[in-house]
């Protein structure tokens, strides 16, 4: 991905706030060569397509595997702070990232997401925790000395970069993260179109004025997304009473709509379409070092959308404090949801979310 997908500051601003996360930031955030959003389309969609075709084209994907841009996600995060691990085999990955193109990002800022996905030890499923990005909570001090407060969430990145926000993450939710992988949303476009579209189902009809071609309506049903159409379906929340929370279901029908169509769609027997969807993915994906994602693939080759559950973080509802808009969390739910995390228990995860 070239030099222009950078992230440079800590996530746009709540729906009716004009305040950054966690107040004004002095320094600049830590910069990457890559911005990062809804990283785990892209993370989930290599786990099955290289899996559905790691025995035919081993050699290929690994060599893929190993162009992907890799992370320092765990440098400087001690060790004597972080959550033991209790249910062994199970796997914890951190999402986050940035979108670099959002027509409503100004100033340098970015919409950041955050999603905590757990894989079950015998990984027949996933469960997939979107965390809105203005929670506020504490953020840990960073090695260069910024944090050590509360703030929204996603200030973490620009105060410390990926290890703070897995410091943060860890703190908040007591699950040890495993893995990190981050994805740039500019890049979501392409991979949708790689796949010839995707279906979604549309909720409530709207329209949006933060497109890529200027405004653009969505009617009410399912309807074939392009990778535009999909992109700004993800992308809005000004034409709902809920906002963000709105953003994060639609993010999430996405995700759930790229993983059916990856299986149904003759992309695993289509070399053509199966080579551009994987360089695709690849252009657009970032990981920490210890994340092998053909060997992921391998594990998880049996993953479909039916697989997967999403839902949000618990929240007692949105305040502001101090002139910011905020996400509450509800600390007792949302403990009880990441207990249960912990001891890798999927039927508890799945009746605390209601599913």
């Amino acid at each position: 991905m070239s030099d222009r997908h950078q992230l440079t500051d800590s996530g746009p601003r709540a729906q009716g706030s004009d305040v950054e996360p966690g107040g004004p930031v002095e320094e600049k955030a830590p910069r990457r060569r890559r911005g990062r959003r809804i990283a785990l389309i892209v993370l989930l969609v290599v786990v099955l397509l290289t899996g559905g075709g790691a025995l035919a084209g081993g050699f290929y994907y690994r060599s893929v595997d190993k162009s992907i841009e890799r992370v320092d996600a765990f440098e400087g995060v001690p060790e004597e702070s972080r959550p033991q691990v209790e249910a062994k085999g199970a796997m914890n990955i951190m999402i986050l990232g940035s979108d670099t193109r959002d027509p409503e990002s100004t100033g340098g800022s970015r919409s950041d997401t955050i999603i905590l996905a757990h894989l079950p030890k015998d990984r027949s499923s996933a469960q997939l925790i979107s965390i809105p990005r203005d929670t506020w909570t504490a953020i840990p001090k960073s090695k260069e000395g910024r944090g050590g407060r509360d703030a929204k969430i996603n200030a973490a990145y620009a105060w410390g970069g990926v290890p703070l926000m897995v410091q943060t993450v860890e703190k908040f939710s007591g699950v040890r993260v495993d893995n990190v992988a981050m994805v740039d949303f500019a890049g979501f476009k392409e991979i949708i179109d790689a796949l010839g579209g995707v279906e979604i189902d549309v909720e409530k009809g709207f329209t949006t004025k933060y497109s890529l071609i200027g405004t653009r309506t969505f009617e009410k049903g399912r309807q074939t997304m392009d990778g535009a159409a999909a992109l700004d379906y993800a992308r809005e929340r000004h034409a709902f009473p809920d906002g963000d929370f709105a953003r994060i279901r639609h993010q999430q029908q996405v995700i759930k709509a790229i993983l059916d169509k990856a299986a149904s769609g003759g992309v695993l027997t289509n070399p053509a379409k199966l080579n551009s969807f994987v360089r695709a993915t690849s252009d657009s994906v970032a990981v920490d070092k210890s994340l092998s994602l053909v060997d992921l693939a391998m594990e998880m080759r049996g993953l479909r959308g039916g697989n997967l559950t999403f839902f949000t973080c618990p929240v007692k509802g949105t305040g502001r404090v101090g002139s910011e808009s905020v996400v509450f969390p509800d600390p007792a739910r949302s403990k009880t949801l990441f207990d249960a995390v912990r001891r890798d228990s999927v039927p508890d995860i799945l009746a605390i979310s209601g599913k």
